[in-house]
Order: structure tokens, then C-alpha cells, then sequence
């Protein structure tokens, strides 16, 4: 039998597959966080979208969505593959938490301009027509922001950025790996897709319960006109306003979304492993 294994580059192709069933939801979470009504319903917010501009608008932002995930999440995957190979057995939980940890640094970071660039086209449709940025694709918005606020803006809200994809790349792979381990060693499951979907509809619970409060902030900051918040911790005391479920605006849809993301996500990848993933017998 041929060793099967995940490429570097795996990671991304999966999460890419999985943001094009998950787009729509993405966008809704993104709005919610946005907007300071303290209560607008998911179907509510939906139909308004579909109403003003049509079912298409729902995929708004679809190339940045993309070009974010075959940054971010390739990069994140990427380290964490690549590490957990070169030390192979030794690495235990705490290890596989801790390179889930960099990894997920490393990748909020590279990820952060077309993460801004998603965010941005989201949140278009929300706005009067005046105050639309209207980027035709991902690249044309990476231009834009350079040409016209600079290059530092295109790393604005880099920092929360960075420190939620080191919570979601614990909550994800760390736990992914923990959770399917545990599973096969009860003896219940096989290394199948039922034991994929399992394995990881509960590594998207975690990471989202890790990830919420960081989401809103990071959001907030992205979508942010120039000199309307000072800094992070104004961003915080003005989402306080609304009181500590403000931290938690968009959850509903934020679960939703990432929990099929990341079913997906790991299915696909599986899918890639096993299919794909394999290093010939040595004769």
C-alpha cells in the first residue's frame, strides 16, 4: 500500500472548494457584524439583500473570498502539514496546538489583504449607492486600497486578523486531529467520511466558540472608514455599547457557516488525501 498523506498545497484547494458552497452565509455574518441594530433577524437581513439586489448579491465578494483562501488557508495548512511530517509520532496534542498555533499566525497574516478586500465587497450591498466602493474582483480592490489609501491599509485590522486565524487554526486542525484520533481509537469508526464529517462538525463548534469575539472586532476594523476608530480598543468599547452579545453578533451564522466550511473543508481534504496524497512504494 501506498503512504498516503496531505500536500501543502491541499489545505487551500479544500478550503476554496468549501467557500464557494459557503459564500452566502459568509456575506449575511459579515453584515450582521456590521451593523449597530441590536436586533435584525438572519431571514430578515437575507430577504432585504435579495430583495434590493437580487439573488446574485449573495455572491458579492466571491473572488476575494477565493484569493483569501488560497492565502490564508494554504499558508495555515500548509506549516501545519509540513510540521507535523517532519516530526511525525513525537508530535503530541500540546505540540499539534502549538504548530496550529504559528501556523495560523502566519497565515492570518499573508491572508489579511484579501481578507480586507472580502469584507469590503460583503458589506457593499448594505450601503447607499454613493458610498459603495463598487471593486469590480479581489485584484482590482488590492490596487485600489494601495493606490488610494496606501499600502499599511491593506494589513488594516491585521492584527485581530492574525490572532483570530491562530484560535481558528487551533479549533480546526489541532482539534481535528485530536477529535478523529479519539474517535478511531473507540473502535466505533473507520477512516471513512462519516468519521470525517464527525470529526469535523465538532472541530467547527470549538472554533467558532474560540474565534466569535475576535471575528467581530477584526470585521469592524476592516470595514472601517478612515479615522472613524482610533484604534482596536475603541473598536471594543464601541461594540460594548451594545453589551456582551455584541461580542457574539453574527454567532448563529457564524456557526452555520463554519461549521459546513469546515465539514467541507476536511472532506474535501480527505478526499484530496486519498485519492491524491501518496507517495509511490520504493522497490
Amino acid at each position: 500500500m501506498a503512504n498516503r498523506q496531505s500536500y501543502w498545497y491541499f489545505g487551500g484547494l479544500a478550503s476554496a472548494g468549501a467557500a464557494c458552497c459557503t459564500h452566502p452565509l459568509d456575506l449575511i455574518k459579515v453584515q450582521l457584524q456590521t451593523s449597530q441594530e441590536k436586533k435584525i433577524s438572519i431571514l430578515r437581513l437575507t430577504g432585504n439583500i435579495v430583495k434590493n439586489q437580487g439573488i446574485t448579491a449573495l455572491y458579492n465578494g466571491i473572488s476575494a473570498s477565493l484569493l483569501r483562501q488560497l492565502t490564508y488557508s494554504t499558508t495555515r495548512f500548509g506549516i501545519y502539514e509540513a510540521g507535523k511530517q517532519s516530526f511525525g509520532n513525537d508530535l503530541g496534542f500540546l505540540g499539534k496546538v502549538a504548530l496550529a498555533g504559528s501556523a495560523g499566525a502566519a497565515g492570518g497574516f499573508v491572508g489579511t489583504p484579501a481578507d480586507l478586500v472580502n469584507v469590503r465587497m460583503q458589506n457593499d450591498v448594505k450601503l447607499p449607492m454613493e458610498q459603495r466602493r463598487n471593486y469590480k474582483h479581489a485584484i482590482d480592490g488590492l490596487w485600489r486600497i494601495y493606490s488610494q489609501e496606501g499600502f499599511t491599509k491593506l494589513f488594516s485590522g491585521g492584527s485581530t486578523a492574525t490572532s483570530r486565524a491562530v484560535f481558528m487554526t487551533i479549533g480546526q486542525l489541532s482539534f481535528y486531529d485530536q477529535v478523529k484520533a479519539l474517535l478511531l481509537s473507540s473502535g466505533y469508526f473507520k477512516d471513512n467520511m462519516f468519521l470525517h464529517f464527525t470529526a469535523s462538525s465538532i472541530a467547527g463548534g470549538i472554533a467558532t466558540c474560540m474565534t466569535q469575539p475576535l471575528d467581530v472586532i477584526k470585521t469592524r476594523a476592516m470595514n472601517a472608514k478612515p479615522g472613524e476608530y482610533s484604534g482596536v480598543l475603541d473598536i471594543v468599547r464601541h461594540t460594548a455599547k451594545l453589551g456582551p452579545l455584541g461580542f457574539f453578533k453574527g454567532y448563529v451564522p457564524a456557526f452555520v457557516r463554519l461549521g459546513p466550511h469546515t465539514v467541507l473543508t476536511f472532506v474535501f481534504l480527505e478526499q484530496l488525501r486519498m485519492n491524491f496524497g501518496f507517495f509511490p512504494e520504493a522497490k
